[in-house]
């Protein structure tokens, strides 16, 4: 059934890693993997504007059917294998507003990572007022979703007890954040939810190759101004300046 679907992407890129936990969780494995190098510009290959105009992963094709936005090919995945390996979008009415909720907040969530800013922008162009907006940008959201987390109780996922679609767009996101230093002791609802997904057989099947090849990743989210202190868990953000190379975000969405 995976033998006529084709991936191209590219290792570390948080959209792409969408697509390959659905796929994993929809039990699709055996599918056309091809991973591509960002740093030999194989992203700008004929291979992939054949599938994708914008010349971005991740690139998917299922037979004829092209999709290519990480979130749509999420919710394709479902949608076409709904009685298929894991049930990502719930039966609950609670339970799946809230899934569409935070699914759609993780753009933003993707969006704030000042990241882009540090890579795309060279360091002679940039502004320090740009900078300081983005760092506090996202430490306002890494609070939100600290919150989230902690109102929706301990062990728990992102929408409920259940393992929905909202988690396999949001891990990658939140993953990237703890590979570049956000410190799990400072924002512990956050590190409990990496901690608790990243030992999941989709997630670990799917890991970034070239994360498992270094493990250390970099401490760029040290940063004082991202101190934070959280509720007590008993009653109950650092982003990167610079990207390691090996790390790599020029993707699409």
């Amino acid at each position: 059934m995976a033998k006529n679907m084709t991936l191209l992407w590219g290792s570390g890129s948080p959209p792409c890693w969408r697509v390959m936990i659905a796929l994993e969780e929809k039990k699709l494995q055996g599918y056309n993997s091809r991973l591509l190098s960002f740093d030999r510009e194989e992203i700008k290959s004929q291979e992939v504007f054949n599938i994708n105009p914008r010349g971005q992963v991740p690139s998917f094709k299922h037979g004829d059917v092209i999709v290519n936005e990480s979130y749509a090919a999420c919710f394709y995945l479902e949608s076409q294998f709904k009685s298929q390996g894991t049930k990502l979008i719930p039966d609950s009415t609670e339970e799946q507003a809230l899934m569409y909720q935070r699914m759609f907040e993780g753009l933003t969530f993707y969006d704030k990572l000042i990241i882009f800013y540090e890579y795309y922008v060279p360091e002679g162009e940039r502004l320090a007022s740009a900078v300081k907006r983005h760092k506090e940008a996202l430490s306002t959201e890494l609070k939100l979703w600290e919150g989230y987390l902690h109102k929706t109780g301990s062990g728990s996922n992102l929408a409920g007890k259940s393992f929905t679609l909202a988690d396999v767009v949001i891990f990658p996101t939140v993953a990237t954040l703890f590979r570049f230093g956000l410190s799990e002791k400072r924002y512990p609802r956050l590190g409990e939810y990496y901690a608790l997904l990243r030992e999941r057989p989709s997630i670990k099947a799917s890991w970034p190759p070239h994360w498992l090849e270094n493990t250390k990743g970099q401490d760029t989210l040290n940063d004082g101004m991202y101190l934070y202190t959280p509720v007590p868990l008993a009653h109950q953000h650092d982003v990167p300046t610079t990207v390691l190379k090996g790390e790599d975000f020029r993707s699409g969405v």
